[in-house]
């Protein structure tokens, strides 16, 4: 009696879900386009700058730097400036995110052989993107250095550098195993808080108040559809990642299954947290929202966590994404092992046990 009344449930969720075509596409093709389009929007590289020249010189050499300047494949445009103010409002203006200043002595001082110097102002409100900026401009003005006078750019000692698991450093084989994590939270967490909210709205709740269903029953029946969900999203990732990014997965595929499992289970348990706390679906998604942000930020997708705050720190161990963002970066580019998926999947267990205990005592006293 008891399988059949949960079979009973979980059809009635899965049609509930499914019955209606508009939210058939809610679940496959936005997870899809927000797989594409952050795919290529998050980009961490910088490129297409545009970079500000005052060149007070004009010589020869001041002439081959800037050529070597647009030559760059990062650099958009070259901006000339014609005098300081200029060069001032062009940073202002953010229409150049570094400015180049070339002495009126350049070419002279390279030619005598003599230490030339090169002056770069860069846009600080743009940390992190004028660091990247003043790296590009600094091997521009070295490979120039190093062609002019070889033997003194020669350093004394040479040492070469190895970038494991993504040797080209392509920023698709980092953002793609992350989506995955991402896209799935947003996706688990809305379809899940919006299940019980909106029994409530469409006045089917007190139904199942009095149907002979128990509480666990109708618990288990509302978590089923959306893992289904989950599972089904994660599947296309796995198919799509490497067949259109090119990101290799090296790692094996039931492990990642196992974690990806576990960790669907503790986003259900989150939602229908969120979800019976809701009187109103609008509720329940900006509860969503409320709780998508940070787990997001907490979990070492836009920066480390080891970078954070030890407190931080701390908070980030009971953040699900933060285990799965590890499992799904290390099946996808380093064919993590099995002691190491374990590692990182008893503590979604844990966190799950949790949530879902919480979730179910939640909807039981609401219920009652």
């Amino acid at each position: 009696m008891m399988w059949g009344r949960l079979r009973a449930i979980i059809v009635k969720e899965i049609w509930a879900i499914l019955r209606d075509p508009r939210a058939r596409l809610i679940l496959v093709v936005p997870p899809l386009i927000q797989l594409f389009v952050l795919g290529f929007a998050s980009t961490l590289e910088v490129k297409n700058i545009d970079v500000g020249v005052y060149n007070r010189d004009d010589g020869a050499w001041s002439r081959e730097f800037v050529q070597r300047l647009a030559g760059s494949p990062n650099i958009r445009r070259i901006v000339r400036i014609d005098h300081p103010a200029a060069l001032r409002e062009a940073i202002d203006d953010q229409r150049v995110i570094a400015a180049v200043v070339l002495d009126q002595r350049f070419s002279a001082d390279v030619a005598a052989r003599r230490p030339a110097v090169i002056q770069a102002i860069f846009d600080g409100r743009r940390s992190n993107a004028a660091q990247i900026v003043s790296g590009y401009l600094e091997r521009i003005a070295g490979e120039l250095g190093a062609e002019i006078a070889p033997q003194a750019a020669r350093p004394r000692s040479q040492s070469a550098v190895v970038h494991w698991f993504n040797p080209n450093l392509d920023y698709l084989w980092f953002t793609m195993p992350a989506l995955v994590v991402i896209i799935s939270t947003l996706a688990g967490l809305g379809v899940t808080a919006l299940s019980v909210a909106r029994e409530r709205e469409l006045g089917t709740f007190d139904q199942l108040m009095v149907s002979p269903l128990r509480v666990q029953e109708i618990l288990v029946g509302k978590m089923v559809p959306p893992i289904l969900v989950g599972l089904f999203n994660g599947s296309l990732y796995l198919l799509l990642i490497p067949t259109v990014f090119g990101v290799p997965l090296t790692g094996s595929i039931p492990l990642f299954y196992l974690a990806l499992f576990f960790y669907l289970l503790a986003l259900v348990g989150i939602g229908m947290f969120v979800s019976s706390l809701a009187k109103t679906q609008q509720q329940a998604f900006l509860g969503a929202f409320l709780v998508t942000v940070p787990a997001t930020l907490l979990s070492g997708y836009a920066t480390p966590v080891d970078n954070m705050p030890a407190w931080l720190q701390v908070l980030a161990e009971a953040n699900p994404p933060k285990h799965f963002l590890i499992v799904s970066e290390g099946v996808f580019l380093k064919a993590m092992p099995a002691a190491e998926v374990a590692a990182n999947t008893w503590p979604l267990a844990v966190i799950a046990l949790g949530t879902l205990t919480a979730s179910a005592l939640l909807f039981r006293a609401r219920m009652e």
